[in-house]
């Protein structure tokens, strides 16, 4: 499969790449110095802008901290004095609800009240009434009691009666006494 000059090729190239994992002491001590130089020009040209540029994010990034701690804090005061005003409306609100409540128990009672007057003057007004009426039927009963018996005793003055015609006498009266009311 492989020709004999690709085998040597391929032997070529394995012996260079594994030569090139060694090092002589010269080839070490130029990469000490290199290496050594190129510390020496970061150091000088970008340590400091470097580190300055390190120390800039780390200010900026304690600022954001600080930052987010005040706004933190601030929001936990605001909700605490939003917690307080709310407890203060729902105070406000059962106070204007119990003086709402004991201002309808109030007008209850001065409702209950005025009616209770109403009713008692309106009873005293038909009891009044009622007595009056019941003395103005007691007169005019006196009055229709006497012009009857003046009438039954001129009519027994006239003629002297029995018994049966004193009985129809007197049921005749109390029929017309009873048709007059």
């Amino acid at each position: 499969m492989y020709s004999l000059k690709g085998v040597k090729a391929l032997y070529s190239l394995d012996h260079l790449v594994l030569g090139a994992g060694l090092l002589t002491l010269g080839d070490a001590i130029f990469q000490v110095i290199t290496f050594l130089i190129l510390l020496i020009l970061l150091r000088k040209f970008a340590w400091d802008k470097l580190l300055g540029m390190m120390k800039q994010r780390e200010d900026h990034i304690a600022g954001e901290i600080q930052s987010a701690e005040r706004s933190n804090e601030e929001a936990r005061k605001l909700a605490e004095e939003q917690k307080a005003l709310l407890k203060e409306a729902r105070l406000e609100a059962q106070a204007l609800v119990e003086g709402a409540k004991k201002i309808a128990e109030d007008q209850k009672a001065d409702i209950v009240r005025a009616a209770q007057e109403e009713s008692a003057r309106l009873k005293e007004s038909a009891r009044k009434e009622i007595v009056q009426e019941k003395e103005q039927a007691v007169v005019a009963l006196r009055e229709q009691v006497a012009s009857l018996s003046v009438l039954i005793a001129s009519k027994v003055i006239e003629k002297e009666l029995n018994t049966q015609d004193q009985q129809k006498l007197i049921d005749d009266y109390v029929k017309q006494v009873g048709e007059g009311r």
